[in-house]
């Protein structure tokens, strides 16, 4: 552990820290990450108590912003940045954190594009980029491969959906399709960026008025409404995926019975860590392309920690979140968690070969975590927007997973989305932002 770590943890040697973990779905990331944190409690001479929490349930914010305000928060936690941030700074529960992002800025250089977007604030900083979380499509290359189809950096949602149904068996328990609209992070994750490409998007690039019922998300509706009633598709649709959860596509994939999904790396890392053949059968892509989208909406996500008001020990939870960002630390998890948890400043990426070449996928994660943004849409919307904290709570809600259950039930596309963004704009203004 460098010196300078020891030395700044000095004053606090004896005194104990509490942090709540995002659980990732990968078991060997979360057990990797709790050594980093046991070994920099060993050597500083703390005590370090971790608790995993699921981001899926729905109520994280409600309950953790429950125990802020009660005053016994956990000293730290780390939390996807686009996801949960905004609700916290909205709710006031954060923080300012501006110092150490400027400490490590002038020795890791900058952070990914995407965390510059989600972590800051009027110009101040209120999470501390952590890990870039790899995230994008997988398809199975040697089904691809087979029917004779190039494999590519991105594919359009048609073409895709085409691709699907080509390489599908049921005979051999081969299902292109592998991506759900039962209320879950992956089904909303899906239709979120469903809906980007074709055009539409929850709020305008303000992050505060709500746009939702347009032309272009009714056509994205539309498209999964196909996709899933049409007896032309059934064949590329596994079994049960009406009702799959947030682990369902993993572990399908790891089966070896799915030829296309979109996830975070998970997938990716248990396929290596475990040598499960489907590992050397993957193509990893950034993305699926709309019909308003000319690059992929692809921007992936940080983990980000965050210090909550109240906490006992804040002083040495910033120390703690210098360390483990730092390239060492961050490398014990990266290298048992492959794509999921990359660095987040532009200097650890240099500090170790593995990351830009431990795996073929990484020189495309570093990409990602590069590359200008905004990428603008056909119809003027300019991804990511600005954090909001409505959105956010928006996809904690599950209104677009709900919609469109709606709409495989027979409702009208065109009356689904009416009725989604009336519930959006209620949500918007329960967070104070008046429509």
């Amino acid at each position: 552990m460098p010196p300078d770590v020891v030395s700044a943890a000095g004053p606090y040697k004896g005194s104990s820290l509490g942090m709540l973990s995002q659980k990732l779905y990968s078991d060997r990331a979360n057990a990797a990450l709790d050594r980093s944190l046991q070994a920099f409690a060993k050597a500083t001479g703390t005590t370090v108590e971790n608790s995993l929490v699921s981001s899926d349930t729905g109520d994280l914010v409600a309950k953790t912003d429950a125990a802020v305000k009660a005053g016994n928060p956990r000293d730290i936690a780390f939390f996807n940045d686009n996801r949960f941030v905004a609700q916290f700074h909205n709710l006031g529960d954060l923080v300012d954190v501006t110092d150490v992002v400027t400490e490590l800025s002038a020795r890791y250089g900058e952070p990914a594009a995407e965390s510059r977007n989600f972590c800051s604030f009027g110009g101040r900083w209120f999470a501390i980029p952590y890990q870039f979380v790899g995230s994008g499509a997988f398809a199975r290359k040697d089904w691809l491969q087979e029917k004779g189809i190039a494999l590519k950096e991105s594919y359009t949602w048609a073409e895709m959906r085409d691709i699907c149904l080509e390489i599908s068996d049921p005979s051999k328990r081969r299902f292109g399709w592998g991506l759900t609209v039962n209320r879950s992070g992956d089904g909303n994750g899906f239709l979120e960026y469903l809906i980007y490409g074709y055009g539409g998007s929850i709020t305008a690039n303000d992050g505060r008025k709500v746009t939702f019922n347009s032309p272009e998300t009714i056509d994205a509706v539309e498209f999964v409404r196909d996709l899933y009633t049409n007896p032309k598709y059934k064949p590329m649709l596994p079994p049960g995926i009406e009702s799959w959860t947030d682990s369902s596509n993993n572990e399908n994939w790891l089966a070896g019975i799915l030829g296309f999904t979109r996830n975070q790396y998970s997938l990716y890392a248990d396929s290596k860590a475990t040598k499960n053949p489907v590992y050397a059968n993957t193509h990893p892509f950034i993305d699926c392309t709309g019909p308003a989208s000319r690059r992929p909406l692809a921007w992936c996500q940080s983990q980000a920690f965050v210090i909550f008001k109240g906490a006992k020990n804040p002083e040495l939870a910033k120390v703690m979140a210098q360390y483990l960002v730092s390239g060492t630390p961050l490398l014990g998890v990266s290298k048992d968690a492959t794509g999921l948890a990359m660095p987040a400043w532009e200097k650890v990426w240099a500090s170790d070969e593995f990351y830009l070449r431990g795996d073929p996928a990484f020189p495309m994660l570093h990409k990602l975590a590069t590359q200008p943004l905004p990428i603008t849409t056909t119809t003027g919307n300019a991804f990511p927007q600005a954090p909001s904290p409505g959105e956010q709570a928006t996809l904690q809600a599950y209104v677009l997973t709900d919609m469109m259950q709606e709409v495989l039930r027979g409702t009208p596309g065109k009356d689904a989305v009416a009725t989604a963004h009336q519930r959006i704009v209620r949500i918007f203004e329960q967070q104070g932002i008046a429509q």
